[in-house]
């Protein structure tokens, strides 16, 4: 099978809409859909509870009656679908190393409510290798993928842009590049988020002038220009924040198509890893979220 976009499926409410958002990102780039279904205990935690025999037959049906329904909806879009009998991360890192792109769901919500995103997509986000994309219920409206010529889409969604998470200290080719090619196929604006920490005194305070020291660094041009250059359609606004941009991630996303950031894959310490920014707009972004690995 060529590469795909490939969709993790649970049974959660989320899980469905990754798979909505899964299909329309797959026509959006002209690539097959696959359905995977981990069929593993943790796999019935969404199920009826009507017994050992009904739960199976409800983890077989799954797969098979969500692809009719994306067929449905998609009816140009070729759609596979199957099960693996192992355990959901395993199973999901395994069907991403033959996809473009892995979609999960996500059961983040607010700042707030501080819901945790869910150890299989932690877990997964933390040691894929491809981008990973974390969707919500409720999320953003399906006329945010222009997927042809004759797609329309409506003035309110048409405002929503890709907003990127750029790290000016480690700027990744793999992160720039996602974003502004979500943001060309979206025919949207991308808005560039990045942090930055205002020059020190010599008793280690910040210094309160207004001149040359209150002003961000000129790098963000240095790092965009050669993508602006590759994708001259995508209009560009670059926002430099003080400190951690992860809160003004967080608040860029409601009213975002897509929020990219980048999981840097090698450290000081072995093993998986989700960097401090990207954990927290994975577990309170209101826009989808994609993780992009880079060493």
């Amino acid at each position: 099978m060529p590469r795909s976009v490939t969709v993790g499926l649970d049974g959660s409410s989320e899980s469905l809409a990754a798979a909505d958002w899964a299909a329309r990102e797959a026509q959006c780039r002209g690539l097959p859909l696959r359905l995977v279904h981990a069929l593993d205990w943790h796999s019935f935690t969404y199920a009826p509870l009507t017994g050992v025999e009904s739960l199976t037959r409800w983890a077989e049906r799954l797969p098979r009656d969500t692809a009719a329904r994306l067929r449905r909806d998609h009816p140009d879009l070729r759609i596979v679908h199957e099960q693996v009998a192992r355990e959901p991360v395993p199973s999901l890192l395994a069907a991403a190393e033959n996809a473009e792109l892995l979609v999960l769901g996500s059961r983040g919500l607010s700042r707030v409510t501080g819901i945790l995103v869910g150890s299989v997509a932690l877990s997964v986000v933390a040691r894929a290798e491809l981008p990973v994309v974390l969707v919500r219920t409720g999320g953003i409206d399906q006329d945010s993928h222009r997927t042809g010529p004759a797609a329309t889409a409506s003035p309110v969604v048409a405002r929503r842009d890709v907003v990127l998470g750029l790290d000016l200290r480690r700027p990744a080719a793999p992160v720039l590049e996602f974003a502004f090619d979500a943001a060309a196929r979206r025919e949207a604006a991308l808005r560039v988020v990045h942090g930055w920490s205002p020059p020190s005194g010599p008793d280690g305070t910040a210094r309160r002038d207004t001149g040359q020291s209150a002003r961000a660094p000129s790098g963000p041009a240095d790092v965009l220009s050669p993508w602006r250059a590759k994708f001259p359609g995508v209009e560009v606004s670059e926002q430099a924040v003080v400190g951690s941009p992860a809160g003004h991630l967080v608040d860029a996303s409601a009213g975002a198509a897509l929020v990219v950031v980048g999981r840097f894959t090698h450290g000081p310490r072995p093993g998986p890893r989700i960097g401090p920014v990207t954990h927290a707009v994975l577990h309170h972004s209101a826009a989808p979220v994609a993780v992009i690995a880079h060493g």
